[in-house]
């Protein structure tokens, strides 16, 4: 398919952090349709054309995806958590399976973009072989991207449509009530802890504070995915990160100068635990501030936060191999964050 023809895009998992900012790139490109699919409806102001569908319920999936006409190109955004490992598998599977069972007997259909992350290469578990490279080996499973991968590779075999798999890490960007949005963690938990006269302390482990870390803005990976779309080697898997890495202690500072603070010791907290009774003070932010009137459970993932922040390991995927394709985007992690504060700021959901 021709770069400059026309094309035709799914994008599962519309509203996460992800797929949001890859529809709003996507409606902005002359040459390409797309439609953003999630199972809640797109709250008022949305960008882009969305689709409300269950993608757990495969008739849901066929009776309002197998009718669309001229489907060119699937991204899978779509992840739904779950503590029990197996069950993690069984819906994230499904989900994918789901979608695409509705959508590849479509003629029109050329390339399938499934999104995973460094828990691929055992990021969660412990320290791993760094800058992880897209053939390392696998760690013992389960672990629901390789049921996802093998599946989607699998199914793809000898028919005229092909996948590709970027694996992008801690992806960065404007979206509400996702799971996986550090910089919101990060701008909120600055905003209570500035409310409250208190300096900018890590939350993290001291250790955590000194590790190399990675991060994708979803700006870049958006960029990506029209690449890994379009040029990308199909049956490939790519890492796309922002292409630098960063202590945390480096970024801090950075970002306690952005709120104007100053930068205390780090001091290991659970977010999830000590962020849980916060609620009245974030209402009284935004009626001060006239800020959007987002839930406070909706705001930020504090379980998430945690997570990162206790990685005491360095946490580095190479992109040689995405720059050697011919994708060599590079972002400034640090001005990223900065960037995002003043979008979050702007757009009314921090003070």
């Amino acid at each position: 398919m021709s770069t400059n023809e026309k094309k035709k895009a799914l994008v599962a998992g519309g509203l996460g952090v992800i797929g949001r900012n890859l529809v709003e790139y996507l409606a902005q490109q002359p040459d390409w349709e797309v439609l953003g699919l999630s199972r809640r409806a797109a709250p008022d102001g949305t960008p882009g054309v969305h689709l409300q569908v269950d993608l757990l319920d495969p008739a849901d999936a066929r009776a309002r995806l197998g009718g669309l006409e001229g489907v060119t190109h699937v991204f899978h955004a779509a992840y739904q958590e779950h503590d029990d490992p197996h069950a993690l598998v069984d819906a994230n599977l499904g989900m994918l399976r789901n979608l695409v069972e509705a959508v590849s007997p479509s003629p029109s259909l050329r390339r399938v973009v499934l999104y995973e992350g460094a828990k691929y290469y055992g990021a969660h578990l412990g320290a791993f072989a760094t800058p992880a490279r897209e053939d390392d080996p696998r760690h013992m499973p389960p672990n629901f991207y390789y049921d996802m991968q093998d599946w989607l590779l699998g199914t793809a075999a000898g028919r005229p449509w092909d996948a590709v798999v970027l694996r992008p890490d801690v992806v960065c960007g404007f979206a509400i009530g996702n799971p996986m949005n550090l910089a919101m963690v990060i701008a909120v938990y600055a905003s209570i802890s500035k409310a409250l006269g208190l300096p900018l302390r890590f939350p993290g482990t001291a250790t955590c504070y000194g590790k190399l870390a990675q991060v994708t803005d979803a700006a870049q990976l958006a960029r990506g995915s029209v690449w890994a779309a379009t040029e990308g080697r199909g049956g490939e898997a790519y890492n796309l990160t922002n292409g630098d890495v960063f202590r945390w202690y480096q970024a801090w500072h950075a970002i306690a100068r952005w709120f104007d603070m100053e930068v205390g010791e780090p001091q290991t907290i659970p977010l999830a635990q000590f962020m849980a009774d916060k609620a009245p003070l974030w209402q009284s932010l935004v009626q001060r501030h006239g800020l959007q009137p987002v839930p406070y459970d909706q705001i930020a993932a504090w379980g998430f936060g945690d997570f990162i922040f206790r990685c005491d390991w360095d946490v580095i995927s190479s992109t040689t191999r995405i720059r050697q394709a011919g994708f060599h985007d590079v972002v400034d992690s640090t001005q990223m964050f900065l960037r995002l504060f003043d979008e979050f700021r702007t757009r009314k959901v921090i003070p």
